[in-house]
């Protein structure tokens, strides 16, 4: 039998309501916030997501799923979003438009990683990004929508962690001194660390080894290296963030996995006790579309993992289904074109309808209307006078009463808020 390629994952029609709904809600937010829906193609060249991500990153070392096509061109199924959408605002001259364009995506991402709950080889990420302005207000509206969202889908027990990276200067001179501490403990550092001693020393300090946090513990902090203009703006992220009421934690070991980060660095991690509680991360990151040949333009996003975030959801919002209201039987074949004429009305008052195609006893039927959890069953029949009806009958308490077809549209709507509700 063929099966799923190991890393990926099948969504079932009971499962999809959620999907549907994550979509629904963040739709609805974001555009209240004038962030506009983008999709860009899952295929791109390798190239810029080497030029992105940065060629020390175990992303582009271990993860990308990159082949040649037909053409003999190097292809890589994208591993995130954020070069996907600098490269859609240069090539399409988005900043011809508009000096700020906010925008958003929800799609599937690659990465060929070891899969485990909540992390596959084709998972998939809701992102924002903004673009165009350096302005310290811009960080908080993208982490406040963040926050606003998770709370919408009734996510708890989170907590936003953020810190200051500084830029491209005072990251190297920091570099340089974390690099003289971590000299004298090399031999005591977890394998990972040592390899990213002379490539990536900053991802050392994500390291979750325990041993390694410890010589971590006294390690000069990036702060140390931050001057006016970098302290100054995460003041202002943090103040701001103050008056919004949202709670958040200086993490001083925040880094993030990419080398395109200036500046804010955040990630939202539920309070779990394991290495893989990270549902959200984002931060600024000014100079990556200049760097892409595009025109200097400051921006600043976030993605947010759906699988993981599925996983952390409310248990009652995930079992919601598209059950329907009504079960639609046919006693009599000889109104099978009347059953039309039913569906019609349903679809015209937007009432959640199943019609039941098994031709079974009506027994069979109305068992199976229970098992669906529909709250009528409209069962078509036809008299001696070949005159048309309707049989109501109420699942949940057996009421039971007798229409004529023509007088179904306006019982429907008098009874309306019964069905939904």
């Amino acid at each position: 039998m063929i099966q799923q390629i190991r890393g990926t994952k099948d969504i079932l029609p009971d499962e999809i309501s959620v999907w549907q709904h994550i979509h629904t809600i963040a739709n609805q937010i974001l555009n209240i916030s004038n962030y506009q829906e983008i999709r860009t193609p899952i295929l791109e060249n390798t190239n810029l997501f080497e030029r992105v991500i940065g060629n020390e990153t175990d992303i582009i070392n271990k993860e990308m799923y990159t082949f040649k096509d037909k053409g003999n061109r190097h292809i890589t199924l994208r591993p995130e979003g954020t070069a996907s959408i600098a490269r859609s605002f240069i090539e399409n001259k988005l900043y011809v438009k508009s000096n700020i364009n906010r925008l958003w995506y929800l799609g599937p991402m690659f990465r060929y990683e070891r899969p485990q709950r909540g992390r596959q080889r084709q998972f998939h990420q809701l992102g924002i990004e903004c673009i165009g302005s350096a302005n310290y207000m811009a960080d908080v509206e993208v982490i406040r929508l963040a926050v606003k969202i998770l709370e919408c889908l009734k996510v708890s027990n989170f907590e936003l962690q953020i810190n200051s990276i500084g830029n491209r200067e005072e990251r190297t001179k920091y570099k340089e001194k974390l690099l003289s501490y971590l000299k004298k403990y090399t031999h005591d550092l977890d394998e990972d660390s040592k390899k990213r001693l002379n490539n990536n020393p900053l991802r050392i300090l994500d390291s979750k080894n325990k041993k390694t946090q410890e010589i971590l513990f006294n390690a000069p902090t990036l702060q140390s290296c931050l001057g006016k203009m970098s302290l100054n703006h995460f003041y202002n992220v943090c103040k701001n963030l103050t008056y919004l009421n949202t709670p958040y934690t200086i993490n001083y070991k925040l880094v993030r996995g990419l080398d395109y980060y200036n500046y804010t660095a955040f990630e939202i991690k539920t309070i779990e006790k394991n290495d893989e509680n990270t549902i959200c991360g984002g931060g600024r990151y000014d100079t990556l579309i200049e760097e892409l040949e595009g025109p200097k333009t400051p921006a600043v996003g976030w993605a947010i993992g759906l699988e993981r975030l599925i996983i952390v959801m409310d248990n009652d919002l995930k079992r919601q289904q598209n059950k329907p209201k009504i079960y639609l039987i046919m006693k009599d074949n000889r109104a099978e074109k009347n059953i039309w004429d039913i569906i019609h009305i349903c679809e015209k008052n937007k009432i959640n309808f199943l019609l039941d195609l098994n031709n079974t006893k009506l027994s069979k039927q109305l068992k199976k209307a229970h098992q669906v959890s529909a709250k009528v069953c409209i069962i078509l029949d036809v008299d001696e006078l070949k005159d048309i009806y309707c049989k109501i009958k109420w699942l949940s308490n057996g009421y039971q009463e007798t229409i004529n077809i023509n007088q179904l549209e306006n019982y429907l709507k008098e009874n309306k808020n019964l069905l939904i509700n």
